[in-house]
C-alpha cells in the first residue's frame, strides 16, 4: 500500500544478460560508486576479459521481433496490477520502465517485469527455457516528484537514440 513516503514512481532499468560487463568500453557503475551524476568506472580491459570469461552462456540481445513482445509484456503486467504505466521503452540489450506501483517495493515491480517479460518470450519460442535472457537485479531509482516524473519520461521516450 502506498504512504506518504513513497516515491511517486518507479524509474526501472534491466540489462539484457552479458551485454554491459565491467570494463566495457561504455563504463559501468559498481555499487560502490553508482551514485547520479558520478561518473562512470573506465574501461579495462582485463576486467573485462575476466567478466567474459565468467559467462555462463552467450549474451542475449533482444532482436526486432523480440522487442514488441517485450513491450506487451510489460503493459499487460502493468494492466492486470493495475499500475499506472508511464514509460515504456525495449532496447536491443535493455529495458526502462517508468512506473507508478502503488507499492513500496521496487524489488517486487522489477520482478514482476521481468519475470512475465522472460514468460512472454519463451511461450513464442524467442529464448532459452533454462537460460534467464536478464542480467541479475537491475536499477530501480525513485521518482518524487512531477517535475522529475516529466524529465524520466523524456529520457526512456526521446533520450535513447535511434540505435533499436
Amino acid at each position: 500500500m502506498k504512504n506518504k513516503n513513497s516515491p511517486l514512481t518507479f524509474f526501472i532499468t534491466f540489462r539484457c544478460y552479458g551485454t554491459w560487463l565491467h570494463g566495457d568500453q561504455c563504463g559501468s557503475t559498481t555499487r560502490f560508486q553508482n551514485k547520479i551524476g558520478e561518473p562512470f568506472v573506465e574501461s579495462n580491459k582485463g576486467w573485462l576479459a575476466f567478466n567474459k570469461r565468467r559467462l555462463k552462456h552467450a549474451a542475449f540481445k533482444l532482436r526486432k521481433r523480440q522487442r514488441p513482445i517485450v513491450t506487451s509484456a510489460i503493459v499487460e503486467t502493468c494492466e492486470i496490477r493495475e499500475w499506472l504505466l508511464h514509460a515504456v521503452n525495449v532496447r536491443t540489450n535493455h529495458v526502462h520502465v517508468v512506473v507508478g506501483s502503488g507499492i513500496d517495493e521496487g524489488k517486487k515491480v522489477l520482478g514482476a517485469l521481468k519475470a512475465n517479460a522472460t514468460r512472454a518470450l519463451r511461450e513464442k519460442g524467442l529464448c532459452d527455457e533454462h537460460r534467464s535472457p536478464w542480467s541479475k537485479g537491475g536499477s530501480i531509482r525513485y521518482v518524487w516528484d512531477i517535475s522529475a516524473l516529466g524529465d524520466v519520461v523524456d529520457y526512456v521516450l526521446n533520450g535513447q537514440g535511434n540505435e533499436i
